[in-house]
């Protein structure tokens, strides 16, 4: 194996994220949004439970919805905007001089983009464990948090690869905004952000279930509430088999793409 290539992509990775630690404000700026939507939803879900007069629902008490829900937002909150930074490059025309470079494009685009989410992504846990502690409580337990890192690692390079599939679509579509607007639309609902999958009909769960969407952010966050070993590797063989799907189909995307760019002069 050639370890001067990893090496690039750590390289990248590592510039990426002391270029996010230089702006701290930056951070703790974007971290607002999740604990107004925590104090959103605590307030939404608790006039939920004493509706209906229960405890529970499907399983889940408040505590455990609030909890799930910050770890859901923190997922989706920490995301770069992928699809539109692919898509200007290849709209611009700046990809064209990325082509020929000694790095592959998508390995590139992901080690950036990590390392400028991860310090994102920590700050907003951070904000949001905050926030939901001191409504409801501690998490149910401490467990959880030994999934997380493999779970979180799976489902935020699943959603790059769809992020990467929709930016490369602007090859062939010149605006990406719609279908990045219908992918995030898809995670609202079917993803289990903003009412974990356990409260849908069985015919819907089933759906949802069978979806990479699930795998990226009800997964996770439905693990940290409720960790058992058997689901956590279960989760890891689904996040595993779409990444490896996703992937092989972005790879083939950005091939086909950056022919079709060579052909018409790009």
């Amino acid at each position: 194996m050639n370890w001067a290539k990893p090496a690039k992509y750590w390289a990248i990775f590592r510039t990426q994220l002391i270029s996010s630690a230089a702006y701290p404000l930056d951070l703790a700026a974007r971290s607002v949004t999740i604990v107004f939507f925590m104090i959103v939803f605590f307030g939404l879900w608790r006039a939920a439970f004493e509706a209906q007069g229960v405890t529970a629902i499907a399983g889940l008490t408040l505590r455990d919805t609030l909890w799930y829900l910050m770890i859901a937002e923190t997922i989706v909150l920490s995301r770069p905007r992928m699809a539109q930074q692919i898509a200007t490059q290849v709209k611009d025309g700046s990809i064209a001089y990325l082509l020929n470079r000694p790095y592959s494009f998508l390995l590139y685009q992901a080690a950036a983009s990590l390392g400028d989410s991860m310090l994102r992504m920590l700050s907003n846990a951070l904000a949001g464990a905050v926030v939901v502690w001191l409504l409801v409580g501690p998490p149910p337990t401490f467990w959880g948090l030994a999934y997380m890192p493999a779970v979180i690692a799976l489902s935020w390079m699943i959603d790059f690869c769809v992020a990467a599939l929709i930016g490369l679509s602007a090859f062939f579509a010149e605006e990406v905004a719609a279908f990045e607007w219908v992918y995030n639309k898809i995670l609202f609902l079917l993803g289990g952000l903003f009412i974990p999958i356990d409260f849908f009909p069985d015919w819907l769960q089933q759906i949802a279930r069978a979806l990479p969407f699930a795998a990226t952010i009800y997964g996770p966050a439905r693990l940290f509430v409720g960790p058992d070993p058997a689901q956590f590797v279960m989760l890891l063989l689904v996040q595993c088999a779409w990444l490896i799907g996703l992937g092989t189909v972005a790879t083939l995307a950005y091939r086909r793409g950056a022919a079709y760019l060579s052909i018409n002069g790009g």
